[in-house]
């Protein structure tokens, strides 16, 4: 197994995790939006486009896939595919679940239990982008399950780390908000306060899958972002 962590240093500050002919991946900062939205905000994606011209001197356009996203208040990794080729390949390993993702949040109020799964079914409320959680499925409702544990006791936070199982709209934020531990600085799903940076603090963490084009099993986790509470986790 291939294990990537290190940062690799541009003048676009962008922070490259892993990059081959087929696929970058990359750091996401919170406030970044991975691809363009009615915000007119410069997205990630053409950052990346921006590095990858460079670098290798591109004189015309660059191809760039979005595989998947983040929220923008998230930090994290992100996989980008450099060719038309590997896109597909890339979707069908998320449709599949071949592709492994750990994230890591910080929560001031203890989890009832060590570790557990929860089970909800999210509906989706696209008038203010915010989803809510049940017990029991309701129409035009999606199944969501995931699997935490508390990884460490902070002094006033505890650490958690997730596994999902399914990629549903804001998952780990309501699910985790539902059982009365919403993510530190998400005053959307409950948090009674901000984050000074406006972001949230979940973090993709690690993310693991075999390289559709190489067959190489890849595990890649990305650096935590420098702030002191982030810096007291393992």
């Amino acid at each position: 197994m291939i294990q990537k962590s290190k940062i690799v240093s541009n003048k676009s500050n962008l922070q490259v995790l892993y990059e081959d002919n087929h696929i970058i991946v990359v750091n996401k900062r919170a406030g970044d939006i991975v691809q363009g939205d009615k915000t007119g905000d410069k997205p990630l994606s053409d950052v990346v486009k921006e590095y990858i011209k460079i670098k290798y001197n591109k004189p015309g356009n660059v191809y760039l896939g979005t595989v998947h996203r983040l929220d923008r208040p998230t930090t994290g990794l992100v996989i980008f595919a450099k060719t038309s080729k590997v896109l597909p390949r890339l979707n069908k390993l998320f449709v599949s679940k071949e592709i492994s993702k750990t994230y890591w949040a910080l929560v001031k109020n203890k989890p009832e239990k060590e570790a557990d799964t929860l089970i909800h079914w999210l509906k989706k409320n696209p008038k203010n982008n915010k989803s809510t959680a049940y017990l029991k499925e309701i129409e035009n409702s999606k199944k969501a399950i995931l699997h935490y544990s508390i990884l460490k006791k902070l002094e006033t936070y505890y650490l958690l780390e997730i596994n999902l199982e399914t990629g549903r709209h804001h998952q780990i934020r309501t699910q985790l908000s539902h059982i009365k531990s919403p993510i530190k600085g998400d005053l959307k799903y409950g948090f009674n306060r901000s984050n000074k940076d406006a972001s949230i603090s979940l973090h993709a963490r690690r993310i693991t899958f075999t390289h559709p084009v190489s067959k190489e099993k890849l595990n890649i986790t990305a650096p935590l972002p420098n702030d002191p509470l982030w810096n007291a986790c393992p």
